[in-house]
């Protein structure tokens, strides 16, 4: 008898996260963000709503960490292989390609470029989350042989900690949230909601309308601190009210209760709509050159519609080649476990 597929419920989170994160990529990254320091009269409705779309979908890349903290990350050599795998096959692969089709010369520096996803990549998630592995198996411990007071107060200090010395008063060690310290924070606050929440609990219309108020509330905190901050602090990751709208958002998905194959198939995609919209051959040639072109040409309705449509061809497009590239990887491993087995009849 086939067996049923899991909740649903995170892995939707996990593909809303990721065209959260496409959202402020095609908003505030690829446009900059308008600073009006207070002067608010001199923002356009076109400002104002760039504002707002930046402020609800920038707790995207927190969202889909802490999904990895709620679950906790199971260090094996294996899952490590396949995640550097999967970005060496986008890098590399991005970059043969557009040597294939006369769009760059080959270059053994832009190759060994290429291979470098740790090291030489434009891409900060990569090695950020690449040391969050690294770092789970401590992690894990440490809160597994915790209470869960004790959790939430050694939690709770660390957030203090951040939002303090981090965000307000710039500490190098995690201004603005592009760091492997923020992973680690919004990786605990999910071990911590873990201890307390299920997956697919019933949270009840009074859960979910607290959930959802307190991300409204937080969601428009943010748009208000964006007239008068300079947007880099405003919108950063370790932002006390990003943090508090990542974990509402987090919470109202966790009581998101259906089962989808399509919903687990297509989110085990989201991480590749990262490193193919963002590798920098893709983003500086043509994502970003068309973003401003049309955010220059189109009414704001038009843009808004033109970018929705945009996203939903990069996702659906790029989970295309990802069944591919699983396909591979399974035969790959497959053939790899054969010879093992060999080896150790032998």
């Amino acid at each position: 008898m086939p067996r049923s597929p899991r909740q649903s419920g995170l892995e939707l989170l996990r593909i809303v996260s990721m065209l959260m994160v496409l959202t402020v990529h095609i908003d505030g990254a690829s446009l900059g963000l308008p600073q009006p320091s207070g002067d608010c009269g001199s923002l356009t409705s076109r400002h104002l709503w760039r504002l707002a779309v930046e402020s609800f979908a920038i707790i995207g890349v927190n969202c889909f960490t802490m999904i990895s903290g709620y679950f906790g990350i199971r260090l094996r050599l294996r899952s490590m292989l396949l995640f550097l795998g999967e970005c060496l096959f986008y890098s590399v692969g991005i970059y043969l390609l557009f040597v294939a089709t006369g769009l760059r010369h080959f270059s053994w520096d832009g190759f060994a470029d290429s291979l470098m996803v740790l090291s030489h990549s434009d891409l900060w998630y990569v090695p950020a989350y690449f040391g969050l592995c690294l770092l789970a198996p401590f992690i894990n411990a440490g809160c597994e042989a915790m209470s869960r007071r004790r959790l939430v107060v050694v939690t709770g200090v660390f957030v203090l900690f951040n939002v303090w010395c981090g965000w307000w008063w710039n500490g190098q060690f995690n201004p603005t949230g592009y760091t492997v310290i923020q992973l680690v924070l919004v990786y605990m606050l999910g071990r911590v909601v873990s201890r307390f929440i299920s997956v697919g609990i019933h949270i009840g219309l009074k859960g979910a309308f607290v959930a959802g108020g307190c991300y409204v509330i937080a969601t428009a905190g943010i748009f208000v601190t964006s007239l008068y901050m300079p947007s880099v602090k405003a919108f950063a990751y370790n932002s006390p009210l990003v943090i508090v709208a990542t974990v509402a958002f987090f919470v109202l998905f966790l009581g998101v209760r259906f089962k989808s194959r399509i919903v687990n198939y297509l989110a085990l995609s989201a991480f590749a709509v990262y490193l193919v919209h963002k590798n920098p051959l893709i983003w500086g040639n043509y994502m970003q050159p068309w973003v401003i072109r049309t955010w220059e040409s189109t009414t704001l309705l038009q843009f808004s519609l033109y970018a929705i449509a945009f996203m939903g061809i990069i996702y659906l497009s790029v989970a295309i080649v990802d069944v591919l590239r699983r396909g591979l990887f399974d035969c790959m491993v497959d053939m790899a476990d054969k010879i093992r087995l060999k080896i150790q009849g032998d």
